[in-house]
């Protein structure tokens, strides 16, 4: 008869801050402090980029023409939470002029974006995504955008906890938080 298996705790492992982060180095990888945990991921492809390009180009424009804030480009970190702390890196983040920081600072801003962009990458995972869409929106954020260009689609979710889904034949809007700002989803893609 063989042994019973001895149980052994694991240790905790040791968590990681927001300022660790901030000076780690991590070459070519996208990482992301999840309640103090490191995750690391891979670059995304050409068609990732490329979308994100196209809808940063058309929010940037827009931010710019009516003075309206800041767009943060691709893997700006945003501290969340403390203790263990959580920084996340959209895609693409817009932050209203008046709660734009001055000066901007060198770390990451404490505070979520009030839109968020998340483009899907093809290894990205739906329960990965929606935790993300989720630390968002509990952070303060109050539109996220998550554009799946593989399928052609979109999902909105707001702060109010709603959200809907957008065909490539229709348009990303930024609401309330970004007035006049309307793109056709299949421009981007």
């Amino acid at each position: 008869m063989p042994a019973e298996p001895t149980y052994v705790p694991k240790m905790p492992a040791t968590l990681m801050t927001a300022e660790e982060l901030l000076h780690a180095n991590i070459p070519d990888k996208r990482s992301e402090l999840v309640r103090g945990v490191l995750v690391v991921r891979e670059p995304p492809g050409g068609r990732h980029g490329s979308v994100t390009m196209n809808l940063a180009l058309r929010l940037g424009n827009h931010v710019e023409r009516e003075g309206a804030g800041q767009v943060f480009a691709a893997e700006t970190g945003f501290t969340l939470a403390r203790g263990p702390d959580t920084v996340r890196a959209p895609d693409i983040a817009f932050v209203r002029r008046g709660r734009l920081p001055e000066p901007i600072p060198l770390g990451f801003p404490e505070f979520a974006p009030d839109l968020v962009v998340e483009v899907l990458s093809p290894g990205d995972r739906p329960g990965e995504v929606l935790a993300k869409v989720g630390d968002w929106l509990e952070a303060g954020a109050r539109l996220v955008w998550v554009i799946d260009p593989e399928r052609r689609i979109g999902r909105v979710y707001r702060h109010d906890g709603t959200e809907s889904s957008i065909a490539a034949d229709e348009p990303l809007d930024g609401e309330d938080v970004l007035p006049a700002f309307s793109c056709p989803l299949a421009s981007i893609l």
